[in-house]
Formats: C-alpha cells, structure tokens, sequence
C-alpha cells in the first residue's frame, strides 16, 4: 500500500481524500494509506481532518521520505501561487502520486501528469494531455486533443471542447466553456459561466458570454497561501 500526504487542507483537498477513499473501497487491496495533510496555517496543526491528522507546515514534506504526495492547493484567490508554493516544498516531480477517481473517464490514449488529481465523473478524451500538478474538479469535461498546462485548476462542471489550449497556472471557473481550438494564456482565470469564444491573452480575468476581459492581473501580484476554510466540528478534532 503506497503511503501518501495531501498538501493543503481546503476543499479541493478534502476532495482528493474522497477520491482516495473510493479507490480503496475497489475490488482488490487498498491501493493508498492517507497518512496526513500539510498545511501552512498554524492553527490546524496538530488537529484531525475526516480522520487524518495535520502533521504541520508544507516545509514538513521532507520528513516523509517514505510517502507520495498530491497537490489540493490553488483556489481563485491563491492559484497564481501554487507554482511556487509547491516548488518551495523542494520535492522532486516523482515523488508525487496521480490520483484518478473510480467514476471518471480517462481515455488509454490520454495523458495525466505526476501531483494532478482527476475527481468525479470527470472525462477526458482522446489524446489529450493534463500536466502535473493540475486539479479537475467533478462533472468537467476535457475534450479529445486539449493540452492543459502544469498547475492549472478546472473547477466543477468546466468543459474545454477539442484541440483548445489551456495554458500554464491557470483557472477556468465552474461551468465556463472553452470553445474548441481556443487558446488560454498563462496565468489566466475564466469566471464562472463564462463563454469563451476566442483567444485570452496572459494574466487577465475574462468574464462573461461571450467573454471578455474584465482586468490584467499584475504580474507582480502577491502569492497567497492557502487560507484555512470553516469546518464542521465532526470533520476536525484534537
């Protein structure tokens, strides 16, 4: 049994724990033993999370030489910082596990890079590529031919139609379209139920149906680390 560690403890983490949880729950052994989360936030140290301690900060990654990790990190307000928030927990890219959920689709012909999480009844389809570290989060659709670029998060109920590009650091919103053959700069976000028709440039914020530009990001904007979120008195105890 792989023994693995969640960074983060937000709601895309808590997720991955599902997905591996219902993997384990197969037919045939276990396949992973989740032996912590890490997080920066000082406060949930020492606490349990839906029955799997917090053992401490991000920088702790290196005391569990034994383990593989997956990423949960990278909401709208801190995705532009999981690059580099990952990057400082100084792990090399094989140390991180790939965790697919038991209803998603995956075609043989598709493929999924180390640290990236596919969650529930996600597809994707022929030929296309997810890098690492990236999150899709349930009911998305990643169409035949689409490359989505390392660290990049696909909220719920996204769908990117065949041969878009997705670039690197990015985040398309809940229930956004991707137009087919689009291309999406790096470092972008997609609202929520946008409809995007067209080519999005780097750092900026579109918005919209059809989508348009509501702002640049500037790339000197503040990394954001991840915020702890309210949790109910049965998932965290001492």
């Amino acid at each position: 049994m792989t023994r693995l560690v969640i960074l983060g403890t937000g709601g895309t983490s808590r997720d991955i724990l599902d997905a591996v949880r219902d993997l384990n729950d197969m037919a045939g052994p276990a396949r992973y033993e989740c032996v912590a989360f890490l997080d920066d936030n000082a406060a949930l140290w020492d606490l349990t999370l839906h029955g799997v301690p917090v053992r401490g900060p991000l920088a702790a990654a290196c005391g569990f030489d034994d383990c593989l990790f997956v990423n949960g990190i990278g909401s709208p307000q801190n995705y532009r910082g999981k690059e580099a928030i990952i990057g400082a927990v100084g792990l090399p890219i094989e140390r991180f596990a790939t965790i697919v959920h038991p209803t998603a689709s995956v075609s043989r012909t598709a493929r999924l890079g180390r640290g990236t999480a596919v969650l529930q009844h996600v597809t994707i389809a022929s030929n296309a590529c997810v890098g690492n570290h990236v999150v899709v989060l349930p009911n998305s659709i990643v169409s035949h031919d689409v490359h989505v670029g390392d660290y990049t998060c696909i909220a719920g109920g996204a769908s990117i139609s065949g041969d878009a590009r997705v670039g690197r650091g990015c985040y398309i919103g809940t229930s956004a379209a991707i137009i087919g053959g689009a291309i999406i700069g790096d470092g972008s976000l997609v609202g929520m139920g946008s409809v995007v028709l067209r080519n999005v440039a780097s750092d900026v914020v579109v918005v919209g149906n059809p989508a348009r530009v509501l702002r640049a990001i500037p790339s000197s904007s503040p990394i954001e680390r991840e915020r702890p979120s309210m949790q109910s008195r049965d998932a965290v105890s001492r």
